[in-house]
This record gives structure tokens, C-alpha cells and sequence, in this order.
């Protein structure tokens, strides 16, 4: 039953988010308004929209929902995988989708430390070595302007 409620919600998925979706929908709704004067506006004919359109959304709340559950699960275990590849990664955020909000705080704080770090050392080794090469004969914008060294 579920791997046939995931091949339908797939399917449901592709489909409505096409182009022809759209047209569809539209097309539905063109014809429902042109139809108002024939049923004289009537709360039959307001019903049937209202009806239609809740029934749809309904169910697609469910199929998409699959949908995302079902990517986000495999995007979780293809990260986990590159976190366990990596020799330097931590092991311990690969369940970090199941940890309290506190404790996710806490790891996004470590992380956002850890990368302004990375990113200050990686600052000062592009200083450094802009201003070692720029120390060099034959480099720099002074060597450009007058010319090869000699």
C-alpha cells in the first residue's frame, strides 16, 4: 500500500506542477465563470467551485506533503553520507534533525563561529600572500606599468 500511495503521490506531483496544470486549472475556472449566468449565479453554482477547490486542496495537501517528506529524507541521508566521508566533519550533526531546539541553537552558534574563523584565516592568508607577491620583482602593479624587469 505505501509503495503505491508513493508511485501515485509521485505522479501527482510531476503532474500538477507542469505547465498543462495550470492551464488546466484555469481552463476550469473560465468555464465554471462562463457558466454563472446560465445557472443564474446561484449558490448551487458557487458551491460547486468552492466544493471542487476544497476537495483539491485537501488532497493535495497530503500528496505534497509526501513529496517533501520523501526528498528531504533522501537529501538527509546523501549529506549524511558526505559528513561521514569527510575526516573532518562531525559525525555527531548527522542526527541533528532530531535534536531539540536548544541543542540545534547551540550547533549553528558552533558552526557560525567555526566558519568566521575559517573565514578570518582564510583573510589573512589572501593578505599575506597578495602582499608577499606584490614584494616580488616583476609583480605588482608598478612592474605592469613600467614594463618586463630587466
Amino acid at each position: 500500500m505505501s509503495d503505491r500511495f508513493r508511485a501515485a503521490s509521485d505522479r501527482v506531483t510531476h503532474a500538477v506542477g507542469t505547465p498543462w496544470a495550470l492551464v488546466l486549472a484555469v481552463l476550469v475556472v473560465i468555464v465554471w465563470a462562463i457558466t454563472g449566468p446560465i445557472f443564474h449565479f446561484s449558490d448551487t453554482w458557487q458551491l460547486v467551485i468552492n466544493t471542487g477547490t476544497t476537495i483539491v486542496t485537501f488532497l493535495m495537501v497530503f500528496v505534497i506533503q509526501t513529496s517533501q517528506n520523501r526528498d528531504a529524507k533522501a537529501l538527509h541521508l546523501k549529506l549524511d553520507e558526505l559528513i561521514r566521508a569527510t575526516p573532518r566533519a562531525r559525525n555527531a550533526l548527522m542526527n541533528e534533525e532530531f535534536e531539540t531546539e536548544a541543542r540545534m541553537r547551540a550547533d549553528e552558534a558552533e558552526a557560525r563561529r567555526q566558519g568566521d574563523r575559517a573565514q578570518r584565516a582564510a583573510d589573512r592568508a589572501t593578505g599575506a600572500s597578495a602582499r608577499s607577491s606584490a614584494g616580488r620583482k616583476g609583480n605588482g602593479p608598478a612592474a605592469k606599468e613600467s614594463g618586463p624587469a630587466r
